[in-house]
């Protein structure tokens, strides 16, 4: 089954969460919990699939619960629920095994999106943070840059998505499956720290990848 689990400490923040969540059917079963152990219990019962994780917990640090977590249920995707706007904790959260990281003042609309991104196997980045990720990027030294971490293979990929191939077209261009395509996709855009197509093409722009 598809349901979602929210631990976050917070009991009015979390109950609003999961009353607005549950007035949208196809998003499953809202469960809620504020004691990260509990959260883990009801993990084990495999009905859960997305898992919004507060970055703040009395006891734990979210994002050090997040490898934990996501070591022992790799298959769960992971939303991290944040106050912070600073790039450094979306990035540790993506390096951690998140596939979301929303900022709690988001706009319901967005945490919508966010879940059903990482349900398709999407990252999503709260757009002012992913624009500070950006940013970030963009101020690295060349020979520090994230792309110089790519294999040969993931910069011909980077090349055919932002010259506009689908995934489809490119894995025909290379004789390759779609998954093998989508999933080298999903490493560039791990490495790079980047959320989605369009910051993956702004990004190849800015440090000159592209002709």
């Amino acid at each position: 089954m598809n349901d979602i689990l929210i631990i976050d400490d917070h009991a009015m923040f979390r109950s609003g969460l999961r009353k607005v969540l549950q007035d949208v059917p196809e998003l499953g079963r809202i469960h809620e919990t504020g004691e990260w152990r509990d959260g883990l219990t009801q993990l084990e019962d495999g009905t859960i699939d997305v898992l919004l994780l507060d970055i703040n917990l009395p006891d734990r640090s979210g994002l050090d619960l997040l490898g934990m977590i996501h070591a022992r249920f790799p298959a769960l995707h992971i939303i991290m629920l944040s106050m912070y706007s600073e790039p450094q904790y979306a990035l540790r959260a993506l390096r951690n095994g998140a596939q979301g990281y929303v900022a709690k003042d988001m706009e319901v609309a967005d945490l919508i999106t966010a879940i059903r991104s990482v349900r398709r196997g999407r990252k999503f980045v709260t757009p002012s943070v992913a624009e500070s990720l950006l940013g970030n990027m963009y101020s690295m030294a060349s020979d520090a840059s994230p792309h110089t971490r790519l294999s040969t293979r993931e910069s011909e990929i980077l090349r055919l998505i932002v010259g506009g191939g689908s995934l489809t077209g490119i894995a025909e261009h290379l004789s390759i499956n779609v998954k093998t395509v989508s999933t080298y996709r999903r490493r560039i855009l791990e490495k790079l720290g980047v959320g989605s197509n369009a910051q993956l093409v702004q990004y190849a722009v800015h440090n000159r990848l592209v002709d």
